[in-house]
């Protein structure tokens, strides 16, 4: 069941004025939760022995592996910088003042106005950025699905009366609690979408209908892995033991909430930033102070981004993302 089927009728546009959003009694349950949720995310990250920082929402340069959003430009005394879309620059940099950090972190993306009825796109949001020093695919992959599984343990613990009220089973959590999240790869999940008849490119991202599909199946929440090069950003590092493939993943929600995290293994190798930046089509002179950094060397890491708004929906049980946001942007609509 994808969220058409699943949510039907889920408005594509607001539907409420703001202070009918701010005081409906829905969007002040959801929001104490996503408050919860980012109270357990912390206590989480900090018991691992994690570092705080605070993320910059400026810069002279963007991730620009964003799926053909629009980045924002803004006048710096003069210079061209840009908003963020992600602080994944950043959060490799600041691995050299220490060695496991997180952000929860704004971002800015203007979304091609299609996906203003996917249902989880915003072009104002937030995301858990956490980065490991030194660290592995399989590093990030645990503490993604050991953050999920604190937080949905915490809320399902501590607000059942708020799950209830949001109409929201505590039983759809039993299998994420239960164990294990799956793991899918890349190939396998594009073969399994070409046989239920959806059009997946093998040499690109799964797109979002595929995402749907695939969130559709499951009653828990799953990693696709090992995306061909070519499908993500530069500086996701790819596998030396198997050319031509990522070390990377993304994250799905079950019940065909979608995508809820990407990460991957980071490359930081300067030569190897360069060439990956010109296969992408970007001009290594517009990173010039993060390339810096890297010719005097950064350190092997990975880590993810994972979208609170998204799951706050997820967590929540709402039919769209925007409902998990106070002051929500959706792509190509006029808000506050």
């Amino acid at each position: 069941m994808t969220p058409s089927e699943r949510f039907p009728g889920a408005p594509a546009q607001l539907p409420v004025t703001t202070r009918e959003h701010l005081t409906s009694e829905t969007t002040r349950t959801v929001l104490r939760i996503q408050s919860r949720l980012l109270t357990a995310t912390r206590e989480f990250l900090y018991g691992l022995g994690f570092v705080e920082l605070l993320p910059p929402i400026m810069g002279p340069v963007t991730d620009p592996g964003t799926r053909g959003s629009k980045q924002v430009d803004v006048d710096f005394y003069g210079h061209r910088y840009k908003l963020m879309t992600s602080a994944i620059l950043y959060k490799q940099a600041s691995l050299l003042a220490f060695d496991k950090i997180f952000y929860i972190a704004p971002n800015v993306r203007l979304e091609p106005t299609e996906t203003a009825v996917t249902h989880r796109h915003l072009a104002e949001f937030h995301q858990i950025d956490v980065e490991i020093g030194d660290g592995k695919r399989a590093d990030a992959m645990r503490v993604a699905e050991d953050l999920v599984s604190f937080v949905v343990d915490s809320i399902v613990r501590k607000m059942p009366a708020e799950l209830e009220l949001l109409g929201r089973d505590r039983d759809a959590f039993a299998e994420l609690l239960r164990g294990p999240f799956g793991t899918m790869k890349h190939a396998d999940a594009v073969a399994d979408l070409l046989g239920l008849g959806h059009p997946q490119n093998p040499d690109a991202e799964i797109d979002w209908r595929g995402e749907e599909i695939l969130s559709a199946k499951a009653s828990r929440p799953f990693f696709v892995v090992d995306y061909p090069k070519g499908s993500r950003g530069f500086y996701d590092r790819e596998d030396e033991a198997h050319p031509g493939r990522l070390t990377n993943f993304d994250l799905l929600a079950p019940e065909g909430y979608g995508e809820l995290a990407s990460g991957s293994e980071r490359e930081f190798d300067y030569a190897k930033l360069v060439t990956r930046m010109r296969e992408t089509g970007e001009n290594p002179a517009k990173y010039g102070w993060y390339l810096d950094l890297a010719r005097d060397g950064i350190p092997a890491s990975a880590g993810f981004g994972m979208g609170v708004e998204r799951l706050t929906r997820y967590v929540t049980g709402r039919s769209a993302v925007w409902q998990a946001s106070a002051f929500p942007k959706l792509p190509g609509v006029r808000s506050p």
